[in-house]
């Protein structure tokens, strides 16, 4: 008993430092923002109101749901493929998706927005190239649109929504793959009828991992968006550093923050934090 007591006590002083870390770099400057949703540039909930009857913060909230469903489905679909390869390709497939996989996570996100821009804008690439074969006679509209935003970002989160669907897809029981089989299952229905289903809580935790990073992207939608597809972050910056509008700010900052904190909740609830890893 002394010993788990003596075990317990030093994981609590392990882990203190962490624990005030947290509070003093995240916790006491939210509390401030809470404060100043509550307090700028009157005491009260006027900001909070506004937030319920300003029809440009309204749309901005729609327009950031829309794009993070939609680069929600993009990512975990792409991912999904690269993860069947990944976990049950050949060596060489393996090697080439894990090296699709890990290269993103070495090229910082405002490269790969100027690249995306590079490639999509009516002299890029792109543009350049179908004008070239005579497929198109005048450039495609590809970015500073809500279509940019969600190639760049979903470029960016691909990566992130692999890893709990290999964690699902390695602890699968490869005993029912083959009694599917052996039932006379072709490898078509097999895959959909007995695979997908068993790496739901792999779907599961990928599209909320990349749900909640799109409610909070910034760099990308300002880049890729030209100010024409703003989101909910980019409107935060806006209101804190432009306007100044400082109460209206931290207001949308605090409701994306508590929104964020329930669906991760709900993630929790659904599948186990190891499984993410």
């Amino acid at each position: 008993m002394r010993g788990t007591l003596s075990d317990r006590m030093g994981a609590a002083l392990l882990m203190a430092p962490l624990l005030l870390f947290l509070v003093l770099a995240y916790a006491w400057p939210f509390l401030g923002v809470v404060k100043w949703s509550f307090t700028l540039p009157t005491p009260g909930l006027g900001q909070y109101h506004a937030l319920l009857t300003d029809d440009l913060v309204q749309s901005v909230f729609v327009r950031t749901l829309r794009i993070a469903a939609i680069v929600t489905v993009v990512s975990v679909t792409a991912a999904y493929a690269i993860t069947v390869v990944w976990v049950r390709g050949s060596p060489v497939q393996r090697v080439l998706a894990e090296f699709c996989i890990l290269v993103p996570f070495w090229i910082s996100v405002l490269t790969r927005a100027f690249g995306w821009v590079a490639l999509l804008s009516n002299r890029g690439l792109i543009n350049t190239w179908l004008q070239s074969i005579g497929f198109i006679s005048e450039p495609l509209t590809l970015v500073r649109n809500e279509f940019g935003v969600i190639v760049g970002m979903s470029h960016f989160l691909i990566p992130f929504a692999v890893f709990p669907l290999a964690s699902a897809m390695r602890s699968l029981d490869e005993r029912v793959l083959l009694a599917a089989r052996g039932l006379g299952s072709s490898r078509m229905r097999t895959f959909w009828t007995v695979f997908v289903p068993m790496t739901r809580s792999g779907i599961i935790g990928s599209a909320m991992i990349v749900f909640v990073f799109s409610l909070g992207f910034f760099v990308t939608p300002a880049i890729l968006g030209g100010g024409r597809s703003v989101m909910i972050a980019e409107l935060i910056y806006l209101r804190i550093f432009q306007s100044p509008d400082w109460g209206l700010g931290a207001a949308i900052s605090v409701v994306l923050v508590v929104f964020v904190g329930a669906l991760m909740a709900l993630l929790f609830r659904y599948v186990k934090p190891k499984q993410l890893v």
